[in-house]
């Protein structure tokens, strides 16, 4: 990244730049062959005291000391796309919500406090789209005593890495003690590539309701109660799709769910039996969802991908897929 002008590195940002995204240069460490520096983009989202504050997308708040900044410039706010679906960050988190509903909800001005028995971290965590309309602190402490009621643990959910996004939110609460606990992303794609797959989808059953054999295959809890069922089925139309195992097995050798929406098909819990990995079921359950949702007027794909599932990441760039933004759970420390 260049930072020069006639070959001199200049700063050419201000504490007047907060909240804008910015590459910055700094310097670690002088050692015996010359000295090291290392590069930072992302949000400015605070510069007091001597220490700038930039948030990456990754959503780690980097802090930076004054005196070892030696280079610095405002950036545009993200890059162009190259692939994919245009989407604004507005449309894709509202899509998203509505695919993974939770049973219980509170608006708290523009945030909305969910719960759902503590089923994922998504369906109870607080959504903040918008202004709480109270101080933050304030705000804070209502989220704490609203998930305390209901015996849970109070995480918010944030967003980095898109036009308009939240990477300041996520400095604030950080400062507040708040710990980011997971990240993941959320992919976009176009739909008909995923369709247009060769795969045996006669081999998959669709359903519109989750049944206790697919209910078997899914890894997120223990046994089943209401709430599970409830989130599950939730969204404007709901797909899950079933790949049977071998004769004698109870539980399906693969499963997937989809929620389209519009010209949006969200794919979620795709997961395969360990005997029956890497014989491209993941692949033939979501084409089989994708064609589905195309005979229902959808042309975008979408889903979400812990940063670390390192397998789903590379089976998900295959298709196409590229990573809009990134989410984040904080709970506090």
């Amino acid at each position: 990244m260049e930072f020069t002008i006639g070959g001199r590195l200049e700063i050419r940002i201000t504490p007047a730049d907060v909240g804008k995204r910015v590459s910055v240069r700094r310097l670690l460490q002088e050692g015996p062959q010359g000295p090291k520096f290392t590069d930072t983009v992302g949000v400015l989202t605070s510069w007091d005291t001597g220490v700038l504050s930039v948030t990456p997308k990754s959503g780690d708040c980097v802090r930076i000391v004054e005196s070892s900044l030696v280079a610095g410039k405002v950036v545009p706010s993200a890059p162009p796309r190259r692939r994919g679906p245009a989407a604004s960050f507005d449309e894709l988190a509202a899509v998203c919500a509505r695919a993974w509903q939770p049973v219980e909800s509170e608006p708290l001005g523009d945030w909305l406090l969910r719960a759902a028995g503590g089923f994922t971290r998504r369906a109870n965590s607080v959504l903040p789209l918008g202004d709480p309309g109270v101080p933050l602190d304030a705000a804070l402490a209502r989220v704490r005593q609203w998930y305390a009621d209901r015996g849970l643990t109070p995480y918010v959910q944030t967003v980095t890495g898109a036009a308009g996004a939240q990477e300041e939110l996520c400095a604030a609460l950080e400062e507040r003690g708040w710990r980011r606990e997971v990240t993941a992303e959320v992919r976009i794609a176009a739909l008909a590539p995923i369709g247009d797959l060769a795969a045996e989808v006669s081999r998959v059953r669709l359903s519109r309701t989750a049944d206790p054999a697919w209910l078997s295959r899914y890894q997120r809890f223990e046994t089943p109660g209401p709430e599970v069922t409830a989130v599950l089925g939730s969204g404007p139309s709901v797909w899950f799709a079933t790949v049977p195992g071998e004769a004698g097995d109870a539980a399906p050798a693969a499963i997937g769910r989809c929620v389209v929406d519009g010209r949006w098909a969200g794919f979620m819990a795709v997961e395969v039996a360990p005997e029956h990995r890497r014989r491209g079921l993941a692949t033939t359950v979501m084409t089989a969802l994708a064609r589905q949702a195309m005979d229902e007027g959808g042309s975008a794909a979408w889903l979400q991908v812990e940063a670390e599932n390192e397998g789903a990441r590379a089976l998900y760039d295959g298709m196409g897929f590229s990573t809009h933004h990134r989410y984040h759970h904080f709970r506090p420390a």
